[in-house]
């Protein structure tokens, strides 16, 4: 992948471009920008007219790329960047399959699942190793372990981090999600339910989760960092395939941003505590003790290790239409690491 200046030469070239050395990443207005099919200093298109990308405040590196117009910098007037909230790693989902999302964010378990049911999506690039889920309970609640979940009411966001983190919750006390009732909830509304004593308890998911224990003095009974997967940044395969020019500015925005966030936690809560409207102990709480941004942004055996542990609980949960098969097929083709081994070289 390249980073040329902008406008140069037809995107049928692109693929022949893909060797060429990064350069000079996103800095300032008009920095340069090499991208595949671009030669320097002469005027071209990029391969798109439109890029359709997610934020979100489980995704802190998000924030920083959409705030500082990373992206924009880059692609210029030529491209316009649609930025879309996703609420949840479900709706990133939903975007990415019904093709209103070009790259969106979710949790490694949320991507394998989508992959697992025929959703061509790839990652592209990690963003956190977070330990954003937790099993979460109202202040006074009798329910302090996983094995007083029995018969009760939980709220989870179906096909999320926080969900498949209940499922190996439940699990290390024998406990299946046949032995609770699930409210398929939205995590904010997981939140409200919570605090309405709606259910007993609710699969968190930061920051909503950090400010539920600051501001209304929920606990967390049940926590375990190893139940949590990573980050994901996925895009379509067509988007790959048709676009890797925009695809790797893209990735290079958000290798700057990690950058940027490690060297400005401060300022990089004060985004998250902005866009989420909570507190800023809330948001410091989450990028300084459960966002583990600094991570290589290459996917690869440290990510599918992790996905192979939560395998075969997206299998026992009958989550996967095509079972175990499909879920094997989708950990040996989810990871594409071109674009971060190119956005990451020399850093």
């Amino acid at each position: 992948m390249s980073t040329v200046i902008r406008r140069t030469v037809p995107a049928i070239v692109l693929a022949g471009a893909m060797m060429m050395a990064t350069t000079g990443c996103l800095s300032g207005e008009n920095a340069s920008a090499q991208s595949d099919g671009d030669t320097a200093g002469t005027a071209s298109e990029w391969s798109t007219d439109t890029l359709s990308i997610d934020f979100a405040t489980y995704n802190p590196l998000s924030l920083i790329v959409r705030d500082q117009g990373l992206i924009e910098d880059v692609l210029g007037d030529d491209v316009t960047v649609e930025w879309v909230q996703s609420a949840g790693s479900n709706k990133a989902n939903e975007f990415l399959r019904a093709g209103s999302l070009d790259v969106g964010s979710t949790a490694g378990s949320a991507a394998l699942l989508a992959r697992a049911n025929g959703s061509p999506i790839h990652v592209i690039d990690i963003y956190s190793q977070p330990e954003w889920s937790a099993i979460v309970v109202p202040e006074g609640s009798d329910i302090t372990s996983v094995a007083d979940l029995a018969g009760k009411s939980v709220a989870a966001t179906t096909g999320t981090d926080p969900y498949f983190f209940l499922l190996q919750a439940l699990e290390t006390e024998g406990l299946s999600v046949d032995d609770i009732e699930v409210q398929n909830l939205q995590h904010a509304d997981g939140r409200a339910a919570l605090e309405a004593g709606s259910v007993d308890a609710w699969a968190g998911l930061d920051p909503i989760m950090a400010a539920a224990e600051v501001e209304s003095g929920a606990q967390l009974i049940y926590r375990n960092v190893d139940f949590n997967s990573y980050g994901f940044l996925n895009a379509t395969e067509s988007f790959l395939t048709d676009h890797p020019d925009v695809a790797q500015v893209v990735v290079d925005a958000y290798e700057e941003a990690r950058a940027w966030a490690l060297e400005n936690p401060e300022e990089t809560a004060a985004l998250l505590a902005e866009v989420a409207a909570i507190d800023i102990e809330v948001a410091s709480t989450v990028i300084q003790e459960r966002s583990n941004l600094d991570v290589s942004g290459v996917p690869g055996e440290a990510q599918l290790d992790v996905l192979r542990v939560i395998a075969p609980v997206l299998v026992a949960s009958d989550a996967v239409q095509g079972g175990e098969s499909a879920v094997n097929d989708a950990l040996d083709t989810i990871v594409n690491d071109t674009f971060a081994v190119q956005a990451t070289e020399g850093r």
